[in-house]
């Protein structure tokens, strides 16, 4: 038989099973896990001490539960809102996030290099992030119809609800990032601890990176205790060991010289920031074999390196002493490294340039943000947005060429504005994501007169806005590559919603209601709902089949039927009715790995029954649905 499209979001727990069954099967019996072979197997062996270091609060399990459930939703294009829809790889998702996490986790498992997010701070205000673990998306739909609101009262500034909202969100986010990403979290003081302590649980205590001070404001405030708080906070957790910060601003050419021309290489410091007490073995007097200058140390700072490595290195043709190229600058050795070594894993620190906590003052603060869209919009139509100075400096320090950056607490999109600008300055083609719940604007808000209804509608403005200013002839911030592929200002719009296909409805029907029962069948017969179309269809099967939503779609025409083909021939999919064997036989003969059609749209059971065993011959898959 045909595969069978479930339209659910990614099962992560079946994942992370079968992760852990192919590394440890032996902790598997008839199906189940053995967790306590699976802990004896790590060194840890079950005692009846029950009293152990956790960090805990009410709803947590639940919150644990609620981020591995399925999603049954889906995103719908929306094309009318959207710039450059067919071309541009940027996404601007409408949504809880939430739910859009669950949904991007097939499509774009660890494919996310960066994240960066500026989450509600729990200030004792509207709390808009109040989630149904019963049912996400009728909470959802009633926040987008504005028939609920959230009320401080009860949301307050208690550090449960907050928790409850952030936990699910990082666990699901945590799958996205590449093994090589990063992610930075703002916060204030509030929950600056909470976030640590969840964040040492999620991304792991070994990989937290660096809590950098932002400093948000010059003016001082009349606060409580007369102690004004202008700096926040940016949390950094890296997925793995396999992050390293590069810096902003140093130079980082790569030399190719006449001895090694096809090699290029760069130059590092060969002392240490340690006296010669503490490392005795590095304390002698460099000598340089050609010349037999000598090179001593200070007793606050001895040489990186002992004599013994010393002379390996120099073997290595890996030291560099004064004179040896008339371009360097140089008063004492410096050590050599080649742009492939991988100095990390080889344990050693030459090569590398630590990023400092300590932010330049070009940074940027809440004034700046707040100058920054008042001057695109000619109004301030959001409250204290980042400034994108400090959104391109965490991008440049850690993203390159092609790298995905995503942000789903978008609030006015300054990550977008961020990313784009970046792009122009310095030649990159990095994507973006923005998630952003559609928060109704406060009837009193500046915002709300100029005729914005929602949080959504100011980001995708700004977008639209910010990415023409870039583009414009005289805005005198960028300079374009005319080299480079034209920069993508464009983004695609898509809006979170109930799966395109109907649900059957399993309401209990009173004895001999007969009729009730063949309406509910002939309502069924057609299983797309009566408002959605093939292109909502189409994106809901991309999404569910593991493929970006930026995918490259073609039409084509399989003697008169409309077909999508998918990244280039790779899958094709068919959403017209009429389907015959000899349709199947006419899309076979174009090699794709997948077919996917939907069930109505097969002539009838035979073209089924051949079209499995057609595709099965040509080890094509077939997806019904």
């Amino acid at each position: 038989m045909a595969d069978k499209l479930d339209g659910l979001s990614m099962d992560m727990e079946a994942a992370n099973r079968e992760r852990l069954r192919a590394v440890f099967p032996e902790c598997f019996s008839e199906g189940k896990l053995d967790i306590d072979k699976l802990l004896s197997l790590c060194g840890e062996y079950i005692t009846d001490d029950f009293e152990k270091y956790e960090f805990r609060w009410k709803g947590k399990s639940d919150c644990l539960r609620i981020a591995q459930r399925h999603s049954t939703a889906t995103l719908r294009p929306c094309p009318s809102e959207s710039v450059n829809f067919d071309t541009t790889q940027n996404l601007y998702i409408e949504g809880d996030n939430l739910e859009v996490l669950k949904l991007l986790q097939k499509s774009y498992f660890r494919k996310v290099k960066m994240i960066y997010i500026d989450p509600p701070y729990n200030t004792g205000n509207d709390f808009v992030y109040e989630d149904d673990f019963a049912d996400p998306m009728r909470r959802y739909m009633e926040v987008t119809q504005q028939t609920t609101k959230s009320n401080p009262e009860t949301m307050g500034r208690y550090h449960t609800n907050w928790l409850n909202m952030m936990y699910p969100r990082l666990r699901l986010a945590a799958n996205l990032l590449r093994d090589d990403g990063i992610i930075f979290i703002s916060i204030d003081d509030n929950e600056v601890f909470n976030l640590k302590k969840l964040c040492d649980e999620i991304f792991g205590e070994e990989n937290f990176v660096a809590q950098i001070p932002w400093r948000k404001r010059t003016a001082k405030s009349d606060v409580p205790f007369g102690v004004s708080q202008d700096f926040e906070w940016i949390l950094c957790f890296a997925k793995s060991n396999e992050f390293v910060a590069s810096v902003e601003g140093r130079d980082r050419k790569y030399y190719e010289t006449d001895d090694f021309p096809n090699r290029p290489w760069r130059f590092h410091d060969l002392t240490t920031q340690r006296t010669i007490q503490e490392r005795p073995n590095s304390n002698y007097t460099m000598v340089n074999p050609k010349t037999k200058e000598e090179y001593a140390v200070n007793p606050l700072r001895c040489w990186a390196v002992t004599a013994d490595t010393f002379q390996q290195y120099y073997d290595e043709d890996r030291i560099i002493f004064p004179g040896d190229y008339d371009f360097l600058n140089i008063s004492k050795p410096v050590f050599r490294y080649w742009k492939s070594d991988d100095m990390a894993k080889a344990g050693e620190n030459f090569g590398r340039i630590a990023v400092s906590t300590k932010l330049n003052d070009d940074i940027g603060m809440s004034q700046d943000g707040t100058k920054e869209i008042t001057g695109l919009f000619s109004g301030k139509v959001f409250s204290y947005p980042k400034p994108t100075a400090l959104i391109k400096f965490l991008a440049k320090t850690n993203t390159k060429d092609n790298d995905i950056i995503l942000d789903f607490f978008s609030g006015s999109a300054t990550t977008a504005h961020a990313v784009m600008q970046l792009n122009a300055e310095d030649g990159g083609n990095r994507r973006f994501i923005m998630v952003q719940l559609p928060e109704v604007c406060s009837e009193k808000s500046e915002a709300y007169n100029a005729g914005y209804k929602n949080i959504c509608e100011i980001g995708k403005e700004r977008i639209r806005r910010a990415g023409k200013k870039i583009l414009s002839a005289d805005d005198g911030q960028v300079s374009l590559d005319k080299d480079k592929p034209p920069l993508d200002v464009g983004f695609k719009v898509f809006k979170l919603d109930t799966s395109n296909m109907k649900l059957w409805d399993d309401t209990p029907i009173e004895d001999g209601d007969i009729i009730t029962l063949f309406d509910r069948i002939d309502g069924h017969i057609d299983g797309l709902k009566p408002d959605r179309g093939n292109e909502d269809l189409l994106y809901e099967v991309l999404l569910k089949m593991g493929y970006p939503l930026t995918a490259d779609v073609a039409a084509l025409d399989v003697e008169g039927l409309a077909v999508s083909s998918i990244a280039g021939g790779e899958m094709l999919i068919c959403l017209q009715e009429g389907v015959t064997a000899d349709h199947i036989e006419k899309m076979a003969a174009l090699s794709p790995l997948k077919i996917v059609l939907a069930g109505r749209c097969l002539a009838d059971s035979s073209a089924k029954a051949n079209a499995f065993y057609l595709l099965k011959n040509r080890e094509i898959t077939l997806e019904v649905f």
